[in-house]
């Protein structure tokens, strides 16, 4: 077995390949097909575990299964990566143990293990590639401070959907009755314990006599219409700043952002069982002052409309006592691929939160960015 620097390259015997990644934390990852051109052809050619086979690759937990004898002329190299998952370090700098390990066929072949990793959120890890008719492994070893969506983008692949046209505005409708314990007209506060939110309505995150919040959760939840299939829904938080624009986000491609202060909690395929499938933690205390609100959005990456979920909800949670705050439940579907579910926003000293429940088409959380400041707009 040849130990790999990087940039080197060794020769693959034939057979199937197996590239494992092992880090002292979890680390997501993916793999990139890739033509002579160094682009992919389409979104097809990115296989991770929202889309976990491509023709002669398959994703793995732990790491990428290559078919030489099966990848398509067309493409000329397989490119491993990882990215970091929320649940360690924020950096590849501070994450020890990173090793990739390469087999054909069972047998050992390579090693390679990175060094001088600094800031690097994401790594291009090593590249299974042909010259002739000879496949070979390479170390690359190179690192992207702007997560998995700074790879995917500079290899092609498409991360955002064409902006969802402005939605019409609503009919004028009856005023929603009160949420759960609150004085008509007003925005209730939690003096008198959980509130139960319908659309467009706000409750203040504040107790009289207690100290304002400081680590929150925002779990998001979801079920398969009676029947159907397995839904593979997304949940992601949109920063928008104090000019009104997106600053930063969390997502299936970038889990953590402000060194941790929001963070996601990985991906639910299905939606099946009960409880959270997706979370979102918040240090609101860590923010930065920019940072004027949070807009949680939940996507269908794979296409599935919001016609085929049941049971959409969101419900708050205060991370230092367990205690559930807040809960919105969509009561109603419409065929679309996204949905913002709510905003916390910042009220002086303290946070509000408001239920949205409105539906729009975009399949990934880059695609929502536009609605997202649209509506932190018009909360004023």
């Amino acid at each position: 077995m040849q130990t790999l620097s990087k940039g080197a390259n060794a020769p693959l015997p034939p057979g199937p390949v197996a590239v494992r990644v092992t880090a002292a934390a979890p680390v997501d990852i993916s793999a990139l097909l890739v033509t002579a051109s160094g682009k992919v052809r389409d979104d097809d050619d990115f296989v991770f575990y929202n889309q976990p086979s491509a023709r002669g690759v398959r994703y793995d937990p732990a790491g990428v299964d290559v078919d030489p004898a099966q990848v398509e002329d067309a493409i000329d190299k397989v490119v491993v990566t990882a990215s970091l998952d929320g649940r360690g370090p924020a950096t590849f700098g501070a994450l020890g143990g990173l090793r990739m390990d390469v087999a054909v066929g069972g047998a050992p072949v390579a090693e390679f293990t990175p060094d001088g990793l600094g800031a690097e959120t994401a790594l291009l890890c090593v590249e299974i590639y042909r010259r002739g008719g000879q496949w070979k492994v390479r170390a690359v070893g190179q690192g992207y401070a702007n997560g998995l969506g700074g790879i995917a983008t500079d290899y092609g692949i498409t991360v955002d959907d064409e902006p969802a046209p402005p939605a019409a505005p609503p009919a004028a409708a009856p005023a929603a009755p009160p949420a759960a314990g609150a004085p008509s007209g007003g925005v209730v506060n939690l003096d008198k314990g959980k509130v139960s939110l319908q659309k467009r309505q706000t409750v203040s995150l504040t107790k009289t006599g207690a100290p304002p919040l400081r680590r929150v959760a925002m779990g998001l939840g979801w079920d398969p219409a009676r029947g159907g299939r397995a839904i593979d829904l997304d949940a992601s938080a949109i920063v928008v700043g104090a000019k009104g624009k997106k600053i930063d986000a969390v997502w299936f491609m970038s889990k953590s952002a402000f060194r941790g202060a929001l963070a996601h909690s990985g991906d639910n395929l299905t939606g099946h069982g009960e409880g959270d499938d997706e979370t979102i933690t918040v240090d609101l205390a860590a923010l930065p002052a920019d940072a004027r609100a949070i807009v949680f959005v939940v996507n269908s990456f794979q296409g599935q409309r919001f016609t085929e979920v049941a049971r959409a909800y969101c419900r708050l949670l205060d991370l230092e006592t367990g205690a559930e705050l807040v809960r919105f439940d969509v009561t109603d579907s419409k065929p679309h691929t996204g949905v913002v579910m709510s905003v916390l926003r910042r009220a002086g000293d303290a946070w509000t939160m408001t239920a949205i429940g409105e539906f729009r088409d975009g399949k990934t959380a880059r695609a929502m960015y536009g609605p997202a400041e649209e509506i932190v707009r018009g909360l004023g």
